[in-house]
């Protein structure tokens, strides 16, 4: 049941570890997730010095992951050395329970976790740091960037449209129907939620499918991100040549990626700019009344003022 007060306390976050353990099936089925493909051809070289069986073991192409390796993020915008602290902090004999459920293709590794998780625990956080580390760091902050446009998008569309239009909108196998919320997937069992409200974890390498956790863990619902088709695309937006003579190309580049709100260090990852010189930017563009900020938790975002809109948008059409 998705009570009142469930809805009430309902709240965004994203995940590195969540897309982080989601890779590795994107590994292991690359035809099943072909938007990736830029990724995987750019990191194939880089496993090879890669200890990954074990991984592999516990989050098998399809089927149940032990939990333990995906905890919900407890804040809007986790930092990978804390979610792997989580993971390193996992209780071994609720580790060991989680494994026996998984129906591997390597029996034998997952029997060796199971003999001694304290051990497996320690090697498999091991693991997951050397594969962030090795394969996964460099591109973040455009996966980031990704999930921080959904993550603001879908927070204005509750705010303004209520829980029916925001679920309505996130998945053709999520279904709320005013005091059950179906998640219609395999291996998906949401059930009672238990006081703590719901956490919505948007995610580009888990896409295109959906995923659920319950207790003994924050009730939590995984969806596939909006926009993942622009994820790989090289470099940052074109800046039309009469708005990049008119304002400057990089401030050009930045009002084009405002068309979706974003902060100064997601704007820097995507520009490949560094974060004081989109600030620099950012503040003229503001002086001109071409962009506002607005406070979200810690974070500020910036978006297009109308003005904003009109400009980047009469430029662009005039230079198709």
């Amino acid at each position: 049941m998705l009570r009142p007060e469930d809805v009430a306390r309902i709240r965004f976050a994203f995940s590195p570890m969540w897309e982080l353990v989601a890779s590795l099936r994107t590994l292991q089925g690359p035809a099943r997730q072909s938007i990736h493909l830029p990724w995987i051809k750019a990191v194939r070289p880089l496993i090879d010095g890669l200890d990954l069986a074990e991984l592999f073991a516990l989050v098998p192409p399809s089927g149940y992951i032990a939990d333990f390796i995906t905890p919900p993020p407890d804040t809007p915008m986790p930092e990978f050395g804390a979610e792997l602290e989580r993971v390193r902090s996992a209780p071994p004999e609720l580790a060991r329970a989680e494994v026996t459920k998984i129906a591997g293709t390597d029996p034998a590794l997952l029997e060796r976790f199971a003999a001694d998780p304290e051990a497996g625990v320690a090697r498999v956080a091991d693991a997951l740091e050397r594969y962030w580390e090795t394969c996964f760091a460099e591109f973040w902050p455009r996966v980031y960037g990704l999930l921080e446009r959904d993550v603001l998008r879908r927070s204005r569309q509750l705010a303004q449209g209520g829980a029916r239009e925001l679920f309505a909108g996130l998945d053709p196998a999520v279904v709320w129907t005013g005091e059950q919320l179906i998640v219609d997937r395999p291996w998906c069992m949401l059930g009672g939620l238990h006081g703590d409200g719901l956490v919505l974890v948007p995610s580009a390498f888990w896409w295109p499918a959906v995923a659920v956790m319950s207790a003994p863990y924050q009730s939590t619902l995984v969806y596939p991100v909006l926009g993942v088709g622009t994820l790989w695309d090289q470099g940052p937006p074109p800046a039309p040549g009469a708005l990049a003579a008119l304002i400057g190309r990089s401030r050009a580049r930045i009002l084009l990626a405002l068309a979706e709100p974003s902060t100064t260090s997601a704007l820097a990852g995507r520009m490949e700019l560094t974060p004081g010189a989109v600030s620099q930017h950012l503040g003229v563009l503001s002086g001109g009344g071409l962009t506002v900020g607005m406070r979200v938790g810690k974070q500020v975002v910036y978006r297009r003022t109308p003005a904003g809109d009109m400009l980047a948008g009469g430029t662009a059409m005039g230079a198709h």
